[in-house]
């Protein structure tokens, strides 16, 4: 199959004019009954829930991830008859041709593998049962949903005769929950094809309201870039020997002592990118009195860091590097002091801080207490996409089309996706999924009881066909 190269330029301008908003319809869940479209849209998600696809880190079975790929193309007939397909061992990309290359391509790309759902569950996590106006299961956020909004939209235009302005394709990987093996590989044909991306849209934030205390009204968390993430072994050792003569400072306990060290003083640095202070200056219009120390964060910098860390975990992992231990090795009995034991780091470096300068503010924490540390797995460092450019501002056209009473707001991303990778072939990557959730709905996310309101399928439609037709 020949395939044409998309062109690396510069970043083109967004159409002048821009599309009309699509139509928007919403379900009327009043008495009960769903109207036609989203009964349809809600059956097709229902067959994609169904299809288990849980990932694991061995990659064993591949089975399942090509059985799913068929049902997509039995789903989506006007667009994979249309596009050109190409899979690979852990995931498939789609060419939709456009009318011209005189632009660069644009991707979008969304994930089919899915976490294991452990815990008890209200509806089975793969029964796609429908209940209280909403579709329950594992995948209806993270990530089949978005899947399957981005391929139905393109399904409908290609099933209507759209042709898009310039080269328009598609990605899923059935690795984004473990390794990344997909992605890697995806992007890397994709480099050594010549192909770069004037515009890339994945996964990512979603439409919350009151994001951080204060902030009254629904936001899109619109991801400009994520934390880099790395696993990291720490390894103390000694001459081992018999419980029943234990020497000072043994292996466990020096790795005791240095994980209670990191995680009370914080060897990693504070500090506010650009994309989290505009984050703040947007969200000070709605916090009322509270909102004059957001107006200006770079001014007002250590006191907002300060409050941050203070308010939640997750406000605090915006702005330093974090280090979390995940694994741990001693000896093999209960009476032995072990030779060698172990702890494993999952860390997610900031942007300011970076990949090296985080590695190397642990490893001289780590040899205060006689402790090595060894890189398992660097992770793949990720880029800022200004919020100031071509693909965030046309993001922030369909959130205003299709949502006029959310505001759209950049964020930086603290877990991973597949776009970390196509960094390599892209220099706007935003990460966002069309979805209005709830606390209850986030905490799914990798918890129990994961579901979609019915009410957003529609409108998740219309966004992606907005950006489609503008590209």
């Amino acid at each position: 199959m020949t395939l044409s190269q998309g062109d690396d330029r510069a970043d083109s301008d967004v159409a002048k004019t821009a599309p009309a908003a699509p139509e928007r319809f919403y379900t009327n869940m009043g008495d009960g009954k769903m109207d036609r479209q989203t009964q349809q849209y809600a059956d097709t998600l229902s067959r994609m829930i169904r299809h288990e696809t849980v990932s694991d880190y061995a990659c064993s079975d591949n089975t399942r991830f090509e059985s799913f790929r068929s049902l997509l193309k039995e789903l989506f007939p006007a667009l994979f008859q249309t596009g050109e397909y190409v899979e690979f061992d852990d995931g498939f990309v789609l060419k939709w041709a456009g009318k011209s290359n005189a632009k660069g391509p644009v991707l979008f790309m969304n994930h089919h593998d899915v976490v294991e759902p452990n815990g008890e569950w209200e509806h089975g996590p793969f029964s796609a049962e429908i209940a209280d106006g909403r579709l329950w299961g594992r995948g209806t956020l993270d990530d089949k949903g978005g899947l399957w909004a981005m391929l139905q939209a393109a399904d409908e235009l290609a099933g209507d005769g759209f042709t898009p302005e310039r080269d328009v394709w598609f990605s899923s990987t059935s690795t984004e929950e473990t390794t990344g093996k997909g992605a890697d590989e995806i992007s890397h044909w994709f480099e050594k094809k010549g192909i770069r991306f004037e515009m890339c849209f994945d996964e990512g934030g979603m439409i919350l309201y009151e994001p951080i205390g204060g902030a009254k009204g629904k936001f899109a968390m619109i991801g400009v870039g994520e934390k880099g993430c790395a696993d990291l072994k720490f390894i103390a050792r000694s001459k081992g020997g018999h419980a029943s003569i234990p020497g000072k400072n043994t292996p466990l306990v020096r790795l005791g002592k240095f994980m209670a060290k990191a995680e009370k003083h914080q060897v990693f640095p504070l500090d506010m990118n650009p994309a989290v202070c505009e984050m703040f200056r947007r969200f000070s219009l709605y916090m009322g009195l509270e909102g004059k120390l957001f107006s200006d964060p770079e001014k007002n910098k250590a006191i907002l860091s300060r409050i941050m860390i203070k308010v939640s975990d997750k406000a605090a992992a915006l702005l330093r590097t974090t280090i979390a231990f995940t694994m741990a090795k001693g000896s093999g009995a209960p009476n032995v002091i072990p030779s060698e034991a172990w702890v494993i780091g999952n860390m997610r470096y900031s942007h300011h801080q970076g990949q090296q300068g985080s590695f190397e503010a642990i490893r001289k924490l780590a040899e205060k207490y006689d402790v090595e540390m060894e890189i398992q797995d660097p992770g793949c460092p990720s880029r800022l996409t200004d919020y100031n450019g071509t693909a965030f501002r046309l993001v922030e056209e369909a959130v205003h089309a299709v949502f006029p009473d959310v505001v759209p707001v950049p964020y930086i991303m603290t877990g991973c996706s597949d776009s970390r990778f196509f960094d390599r072939v892209c220099d706007q990557c935003i990460r966002f999924l069309p979805f209005e959730i709830n606390d209850q709905q986030l905490d799914s996310i990798h918890g129990i009881n994961e579901n979609l309101d019915l009410t957003t399928l529609v409108p998740a439609v219309s966004f992606y066909q907005y950006l489609m037709k503008a590209v």
